[in-house]
């Protein structure tokens, strides 16, 4: 009775030093997101990549199936889970117009092709980013009923839609952030995951991202040591910072950066959507 008594006793006391930890929760868009790829039709590890110029470009993706240096171990962990599950043609041969990404390119484009897309590529998963060049031309309330209908359209395909905000941008700072906060609500309304790439940019270089503006004057067009280039529009590439993922790298290369983010939503979505059952890839 006496020795019961003492480790009940014990059992209490080390249930207060060690609690048991709380799980961690899942993000709201895994249960949404699963129902999505529930209906999924097509080829597993299919990655559509839809977008304009920062997209079609091949600083964008493709340097990720080659050699990376000073990879954090967050990003190595993804780059395993990623390399084992994607198809290998989705680095960089799902490129060009017939791909569903293209230099010039607004959301309207996007809207009127989509559904051709989506039957050629029947992707498992596609990346979506425009707005860069929606700033010149279309209103916010367009912008974000177009975006809207897009990603809406990969759903009801069955196709796992990861958003992406826009990158800022010379001369239009503002609207490119009303943009970016557009793409976060769409996001949420549609229970989606999202990469906040407009804020990573901020977040790293919050008073001089700009590769346009004059303290970065007499460099070419895409090695300034910032995150978008000297054309105030697309992100920078650096050709020292290439394949490099060490912290200076993510503040100085745009493309790394972008790389870096996008690989680590898609494998999220593959660990907690695609393949929940299995054991990640360690």
């Amino acid at each position: 009775m006496q020795r019961s008594l003492l480790l009940t006793l014990l059992v209490g006391v080390f249930s207060e030093i060690s609690p048991t930890p709380e799980p961690t929760p899942l993000p709201a868009w895994v249960g949404p997101v699963r129902e999505v790829h529930a209906r999924f039709t097509g080829q597993p590890g299919t990655l559509a990549l839809f977008g304009d110029s920062i997209t079609v470009s091949l600083a964008f993706w493709a340097p990720l199936a080659y050699e990376c240096r000073n990879v954090p171990p967050e990003m190595a962990h993804a780059l395993a889970i990623v390399k084992d599950y994607m198809r290998p043609e989705c680095w960089r041969e799902w490129r060009g117009p017939e791909f569903g990404n293209e230099g010039g390119t607004t959301v309207r484009w996007g809207k009127e092709h989509i559904r051709e897309w989506l039957k050629k590529l029947n992707p498992e998963t596609a990346i979506i980013m425009w707005g860069t060049n929606d700033l010149n031309d279309l209103s916010e309330d367009e912008y974000r009923s177009t975006l809207k209908q897009v990603v809406q359209e990969c759903l009801d395909n069955g196709t796992v839609v990861i958003l992406t905000t826009i990158p800022p941008r010379h001369g239009r700072e503002e609207k490119a952030a009303r943009f970016a906060q557009i793409v976060r609500e769409i996001a949420d309304a549609l229970r989606v995951p999202l990469i906040d790439y407009h804020a990573e940019i901020l977040k790293r270089r919050p008073t001089d991202w700009d590769g346009a503006s004059d303290a970065f004057r007499g460099y070419e067009v895409y090695e300034v040591p910032t995150l978008i280039s000297g054309d105030g529009v697309h992100p920078s590439n650096p050709q020292r910072f290439m394949g490099d993922f060490s912290s200076e790298a993510l503040r100085c290369s745009g493309y790394g950066l972008r790389n870096y983010l996008t690989l680590l939503a898609y494998a999220e979505v593959i660990e907690r959507v695609l393949r929940p059952t299995q054991a990640p890839a360690r």
